[in-house]
């Protein structure tokens, strides 16, 4: 059996972080992501947003990265954002309770003053 692959790219724009993912996360990958997210909001960067659409699995272990680092940013008094999610990672999200880590709407998005996310995780 292949084990999961998974991609990490980080991109700052100023106090503006965006961190696109792409494979699978569990609980063999989701240390590149908990490594990914706190050397970001780490370095400065007060705004994390996280391009999720290229992510085709994500286990409890992926979701307990997100939280640790949402955790970690709000107590530094910073966001973290989870975007695009696969529909079935997206029902997990809210089934858990964990639907804050997701922006409300695109509406909330576009007046926020979060980084766009880009196709291929372009600024």
């Amino acid at each position: 059996m292949t084990p999961p692959q998974l991609n990490v790219y980080r991109h700052e724009h100023g106090a503006h972080g965006l961190v696109t993912l792409t494979g699978e996360i569990d609980s063999t990958t989701a240390p590149q992501v908990r490594e990914a997210l706190a050397e970001c909001l780490g370095e400065g960067v007060r705004s994390v947003d996280v391009d999720l659409t290229a992510v085709t699995f994500c286990d409890a272990g992926g979701l307990g990265a997100f939280l640790l680092a949402s955790r970690f940013a709000t107590e530094a008094g910073r966001t973290l954002r989870l975007h695009h999610p696969p529909p079935n990672m997206a029902r997990i999200i809210e089934i858990t309770g964990c639907g804050f880590l997701l922006p409300s709407s695109p509406a909330a998005d576009a007046g926020s003053g979060r980084i766009p996310v880009a196709p291929g995780g372009a600024l």
